[in-house]
């Protein structure tokens, strides 16, 4: 395992079982703290890896409740050690499952930086040969799980929701509102 700082605090990662968290990233976290305020909000981190997300969203924001998903059995193990190493337990749920499913109830905030490059690209792509496939590309043209949360979320998020999507190193927001059209 590797200490890297992301936003400002220790994450533990294993790179080449769970994708490095980017500087990019932190720019879902303000997206996703600016959305809820200080006021109480349920949350969800889709495709946690190691927390650093679902984490730095929780100690910005000390009224959420943030919940952490990811279909990798080693990045929900790892999302629970920096959890625990946080002191976090009581207010980030880190769960193994697809998407949406491993959490109950009506969301204000889901947040994700899941796969998108095409399968294909993997071999032309020797910078991202350290990070888990899985983690960085999907079959077809690589947007299928993005398109799957997108038909999801409606259903998940409260009436004046958000779904914030990390791609291609920008922040795309979507209120509830709004995700018919996307």
């Amino acid at each position: 395992m590797t200490e890297i700082a992301f936003a400002g605090l220790p994450i533990l990662t294993a790179p080449g079982r769970v994708m490095t968290p980017r500087d990019a990233s932190e720019q879902l976290v303000a997206a996703a703290c600016a959305w809820v305020g200080s006021g109480p909000a349920r949350i969800c981190d889709v495709g946690t890896g190691s927390g650093a997300i679902a984490i730095a969203i929780a100690r910005e924001c000390p009224e959420t409740v943030v919940w952490a998903t990811d279909t990798s059995r080693c990045a929900v193990a790892l999302a629970r050690a920096n959890v625990r190493r946080h002191g976090l337990e009581g207010r980030v749920v880190v769960e193994h499952g697809d998407l949406l499913d491993p959490v109950p109830g009506e969301l204000d905030v889901i947040v994700a930086n899941l796969p998108y490059l095409p399968l294909e690209l993997a071999p032309r792509r020797p910078e991202l040969a350290a990070e888990p496939p899985d983690a960085v590309f999907a079959a077809g043209d690589g947007l299928g799980p993005y398109r799957r949360l997108l038909a999801a979320a409606p259903e998940r998020l409260a009436h004046d929701g958000c779904l914030l999507l990390q791609l291609h190193r920008r922040v795309h927001p979507f209120a509830r509102p709004a995700l018919a059209a996307a």
